[in-house]
C-alpha cells in the first residue's frame, strides 16, 4: 500500500482537479483559487495518482470518464492509500447511477455536469468543513487516548508494567510493527529490556537487533531519530525478513541522564513513520522515562526492604545453633499455607515478611532461651514478652509496619488463652493465625536443647488435635490435609522436609 504523505498543515486547503477536458480544469482552478484554495490539476487518473504521491491533498474533484485511468479506479486508489482525502465526483446526467455507486465506495458527493459554480463551491465548502470537523474529532480522541496512556504508565511502580504499557501504547498509537525498549545497565552500556510485536505481524521480531552505540550517539546529539530505508537499516546489526522499512527512536531521559530509549520499527513495505508519529512516541517516552526511574527507585527500595528483613531474621537465628534457619523455614511453610488458603499475592508477601520477623522480639529477652530443661515460671513470663518486644522494635520503622500484626499476635490462641493480648477467633489477624501453625510445626520437628525433634506424623497429629483450641480450625485443616502436596513442592525445590 502506498504510504500517504503527511496531511497539509497549510491554512489554505489543497485541492486537486482531475478532468480530461482542459477547459473544465482551468475554469474550476480559477474559481477555487479566487476562493482562497491552493489548486493543482491533472488530466487523468494516472496523473492524479502521481500528484497524490508527491503532495498531500485535502480534496480531489474528479470526472468519472477519463482515458488511461477513470474516476472510479482513481477513487479506489484514494480510498485505499489516502483515506483522509475527500473525493467529489463530476458526472453527466447519463451516469448518475454510476456516481451514486461511487458514493457507496467512499466518494463524499457528486456534481452533475454542466454545473453551476455556486453549487460546486457550496459542495466543496461542505466537504472541507466535514473533513475539518472529522480531523478535529480525531485529534481530540487521540489526545484523550494519549492522556489515558500516559496516566496508565505513570500509575505503576512495576518496571515490567511500565514497559509493557508503554510498548502496547506505541503499537496502538504510533502504529509500530515492532517496539524495542533499551535501558542502561548501570555500567555505561545498554541492553534490550523488552521486545513487543504488533498482533498483525507474522513473526516474533527475533533477528531484529539494534546497534546501541549508533542509537545512543544519535540521541545524545539531540537530533530526532526518524529514518527510512537504507538509512534506517544503518542503525541495526541485523534485521529480519521483511527488513525494517522505517525507524523511530525517542530517548528515556530523567534529569538530563539517558536511561535508555524506546524504538519503533515498521516492517510493512513503504510504511514510513511521519513527524506526527515521532512526536507521539516522544510524548510516550517522556512519560515512560519518569515512570522507569520511579520504578527502579521502588525496586531499589524493595531490595533494601528484603535485605533488611533477611538480615534481621539471620540475627535472630544466630542467637544459638538450635534456631538456625528457623525463621526461613517458618516463612516457607507459612507462604505455602497462605497460598492454599487463597490469599492475594500482596498479602502472601506480608505473610512471608512477618514470618521471617516473627521472633525478632527475642532479642529483648535477656535470658538463655535454649538452656537444657524447661524454663522456670519467671523465665517463661519473660519469654512471653517477646511478641511485645518485637512490636516495640518494629514500631519506629515505618516501612515495617505491615509485619507488626503477625509478629505481635502469632502466639494468640483461637480459644483466647494465648498471649500477649488474649485475642480469640477472627479477632486474631489472619497472618498471625497462619504463622502460628507454621511456627509450631517447625519448632516441634526441630531439635531443641531440651528435647530432640519430634516425628512429622506426631507433629501433624498435634496440630490436628489443637485445631479449634490453639489454632484456627480451617487453616489447621488445610495445613494437615494438604501437607503431602506441600511436602512434594518443598522437596522439588530442594528444601529438606522433616520425616
Amino acid at each position: 500500500m502506498q504510504e500517504p504523505p503527511a496531511v497539509s498543515t497549510s491554512d489554505r486547503p489543497n485541492i486537486l482537479v482531475v478532468d480530461d477536458e482542459r477547459f473544465i480544469r482551468d475554469i474550476l482552478a480559477d474559481f477555487l483559487s479566487l476562493e482562497g484554495y491552493s489548486v493543482r490539476t491533472a488530466a487523468d487518473g494516472s496523473a492524479a495518482i502521481e500528484e497524490l504521491r508527491n503532495s498531500p491533498y485535502d480534496l480531489v474533484i474528479t470526472d468519472l470518464k477519463m482515458p488511461k485511468l477513470g474516476g472510479l479506479d482513481l477513487l479506489k486508489e484514494i480510498s485505499t492509500s489516502y483515506p483522509e482525502t475527500l473525493t467529489i465526483i463530476m458526472t453527466g446526467f447519463g451516469t448518475v447511477e454510476t456516481a451514486i455507486d461511487a458514493m457507496k465506495q467512499g466518494a463524499y458527493d457528486y456534481i452533475l455536469k454542466p454545473f453551476k459554480t455556486e453549487e460546486m463551491m457550496h459542495t466543496v465548502q461542505r466537504g472541507l468543513e466535514k473533513r475539518r470537523l472529522a480531523a478535529e474529532n480525531l485529534r481530540l480522541r487521540e489526545a484523550l487516548s494519549l492522556y489515558k496512556v500516559t496516566e496508565a504508565i505513570a500509575a505503576s511502580l512495576s518496571l515490567d508494567e511500565v514497559i509493557s504499557t508503554a510498548t502496547d501504547s506505541v503499537i496502538a498509537e504510533v502504529h509500530a510493527d515492532v517496539v524495542m525498549t533499551w535501558l542502561d545497565d548501570g555500567k555505561g552500556g545498554f541492553f534490550q529490556r523488552a521486545l513487543g510485536v504488533a498482533p498483525h505481524v507474522e513473526h516474533d521480531g527475533s533477528g531484529i537487533c539494534i546497534d546501541p552505540e549508533s542509537v545512543r550517539e544519535r540521541l545524545r546529539s539531540g537530533l530526532p531519530l526518524v529514518e527510512h530505508g537504507t538509512r534506517a537499516l544503518g542503525y541495526f546489526t541485523s534485521t529480519s525478513e521483511p527488513p525494517v522499512q522505517s525507524l523511530l527512536a525517542a530517548p528515556l531521559k530523567a534529569r538530563e541522564r539517558l536511561l535508555g530509549w524506546i524504538a519503533a520499527a515498521s516492517l510493512t513495505h513503504s510504511k514510513h513513520f511521519d513527524e506526527g508519529q515521532r512526536k507521539l512516541l516522544s510524548i510516550i517516552a517522556s512519560r515512560a522515562a519518569a515512570s522507569v526511574e520511579n520504578a527502579r527507585l521502588y525496586e531499589d527500595l524493595q531490595a533494601t526492604f528484603q535485605q533488611t528483613i533477611q538480615s534481621l531474621a539471620r540475627t535472630i537465628d544466630k542467637m544459638d545453633r538450635y534456631t538456625a534457619g528457623h525463621s526461613e523455614r517458618v516463612a516457607r511453610y507459612a507462604v505455602l499455607l497462605a497460598q492454599r488458603l487463597g490469599l492475594q499475592s500482596d498479602d502472601i508477601l506480608i505473610v512471608r515478611h512477618s514470618a521471617l520477623m516473627h521472633d525478632i522480639g527475642k532479642i529483648g529477652c535477656v535470658l538463655n532461651l535454649n538452656k537444657p530443661g524447661r524454663l522456670t515460671t519467671q523465665e517463661y513470663e519473660v519469654f512471653k514478652r517477646h511478641p511485645v518486644y518485637g512490636k516495640d522494635i518494629l514500631d519506629p520503622i515505618r516501612f515495617l509496619q505491615p509485619v507488626i500484626p503477625g509478629v505481635y499476635s502469632h502466639h494468640e490462641y483461637w480459644n483466647g488463652r494465648g498471649y500477649p493480648q488474649g485475642l480469640s477467633g477472627q479477632n486474631i489477624p489472619t497472618v498471625a493465625r497462619i504463622i502460628a501453625i507454621a511456627d509450631t510445626y517447625d519448632a516441634m520437628t526441630s531439635d531443641r536443647a531440651y528435647r530432640p525433634a519430634l516425628p512429622h506424623e506426631a507433629t501433624i497429629d498435634e496440630i490436628e488435635r489443637c485445631a479449634g483450641s490453639q489454632f484456627d480450625p480451617d487453616a489447621a485443616q488445610v495445613f494437615v490435609s494438604q501437607f503431602n502436596d506441600i511436602r512434594e513442592q518443598l522437596t522439588a525445590e530442594g528444601f529438606k522436609v522433616p520425616e
